[in-house]
């Protein structure tokens, strides 16, 4: 390793440092005593990396080789994690201390995966796309079953570690067969290999490394175990699923099919697209039908990777611009609905029911205020940021020449649109009976705030996203 390579790894390995600095802190001191502080303490690390990385750009760059790429398309995957995780970690504290699910591995394990899914961003090479999703995955799988004396919460780790092992083995299959017929792992020579012609087997391998990482983002048909896992994981854990990861995953898959197969677009393209039309419609249709909230936000996510596929199937700077903005605007969305998710409680016990929601609007005008303008952009209406993000993915698709995908997208969201507005009638129209009961932590009602005005005010410009979004899409495109 020169002194070249180690300055483009610097965040890396600050963050690497951090985490196991925070764990020895942690298991010689108060342990759970001071989980507290390192929740701020992470969360404060991930927002000055994110700075460091937004502010600090120098162009692209590799590393060892190649197999770390520094360039904007990193950059912009790594700000839109740390920023996300830091946000979930601060809104989650109070709710874990509450109810005595805070232990210090929390913090350091949620660091590890933020580590691996900069690895992931980062990865130009088969095995660094490997470390990094499995240094990600491992600490995932801990997280999900935390909650020890929770039936439910073993359930999901398990369901979460068994079908993630089996999402891993498909990957490895395909960067073996990768391997083999390309005969290096890097993807500058992947792109070479495939330039010169492309062996059937080779193709094989980019369906199956395809195959395994719909796993990560929950598309269908490989979405099996994302309702009952957010179900029955801790709800700050599955705050943490729906964001942060989902961005990495993303981005890994663009990573991938640009960097090692960028000659091929419509070849891979196809595939995406098909798991494009599965997601959204199997989102939209399977998500009318539940009562729980946190199953309704799975079904949710599925059908919300399905129209991000859509610009990366498109196979142009367009449509990765479009897919980057739509993972930027899903994160800020989900982040301000599971603020308020987090709030929801009964008696003083977490509910999750939509049934605890009725007339939220006689109880807390506000909150019901801000919920409407989150739902509302999750549906994609106007002039809701999330109609922009919706906007984007599809006309990138019409620009591409897959009229037919961007109709498949609008129709699944008209679809999708019911579910979402079913909680919206519960708030404003719903049971008088039961009525619902919130108690949110000072940082819950500024991230729900927050995010509930975004929604409305960032249809000016989106906030200056689209330049910055269009310069990582260029830097992958090339």
């Amino acid at each position: 390793m020169t002194a070249v390579d180690f300055s483009i790894v610097l965040p890396e390995v600050m963050l690497a440092l951090y985490a196991m600095a925070a764990l020895m802190f942690g298991v010689y001191t108060g342990k759970d005593k001071v989980a507290v502080p390192l929740v701020w303490a992470t969360a404060g690390v991930f927002v000055a990396l994110a700075l460091w990385l937004g502010l600090g750009g120098e162009g692209a760059r590799t590393a060892f080789g190649g197999m770390f790429i520094d360039d904007a398309f990193a950059r912009f995957g790594k700000v839109a994690v740390l920023l996300s995780a830091a946000a979930v970690l601060v809104m989650s504290q109070d709710y874990m201390f509450r109810h005595g699910l805070l232990r210090f591995e929390f913090p350091v394990l949620a660091a590890l995966a933020v580590l691996g899914m900069m690895m992931m961003v980062s990865a130009g090479d088969l095995m660094a796309l490997y470390l990094g999703l499995e240094l990600q995955s491992l600490a995932l799988y801990v997280v999900a079953a935390m909650r020890r004396d929770s039936a439910r919460s073993s359930e999901a780790g398990l369901k979460y570690f068994v079908l993630g092992s089996l999402s891993s083995g498909l990957l490895l299959y395909g960067a073996s067969l990768v391997y083999g017929y390309a005969g290096t792992t890097l993807f500058a020579g992947i792109v070479t290999t495939v330039a010169d012609g492309v062996p059937l087997g080779l193709l094989f391998g980019l369906v199956f490394m395809l195959a395994g990482l719909a796993f990560k983002i929950s598309a269908a048909p490989f979405h099996m175990w994302t309702p009952d896992v957010y179900e029955g994981s801790p709800t700050p854990v599955t705050a943490f699923f729906a964001t942060a990861p989902k961005v990495a995953a993303m981005a890994l898959i663009a990573r991938l099919a640009w960097e090692a197969f960028g000659t091929i677009p419509a070849q891979w393209g196809q595939v995406l697209a098909a798991l494009a039309v599965a997601s959204m419609y199997l989102g939209a249709v399977a998500a009318i039908g539940q009562k729980d909230i946190k199953r309704l936000m799975a079904y949710s996510s599925i059908a919300h990777m399905g129209y991000a596929l859509i610009g990366l199937a498109s196979g142009t700077v367009e449509g990765t611009q479009a897919t980057l903005i739509y993972m930027a605007i899903y994160v800020t969305m989900n982040v301000g609905t599971f603020a308020f998710i987090l709030s929801m409680e009964r008696d003083g016990r977490p509910v999750t029911d939509l049934a605890s929601l009725n007339m939220l609007s006689k109880t807390e005008p506000l909150k019901a205020l801000a919920l409407l303008a989150l739902f509302f952009s999750l549906a994609g209406v106007p002039p809701f940021v999330g109609f922009f993000g919706k906007f984007a993915v599809l006309k990138a698709a019409v620009d591409a020449g897959m009229v037919w995908l961007a109709v498949a997208g609008a129709v699944a969201s008209v679809i999708g649109a019911f579910y979402y507005l079913r909680v919206i009638y519960f708030v404003y129209f719903g049971d008088s009976d039961t009525p619902a009961q919130s108690r949110m932590a000072p940082v819950q009602w500024l991230m729900l705030v927050a995010v509930a005005a975004a929604m409305l005010l960032g249809s000016i410009n989106l906030f200056g996203i689209e330049p910055v979004a269009r310069a990582a899409a260029e830097a992958l495109v090339r």
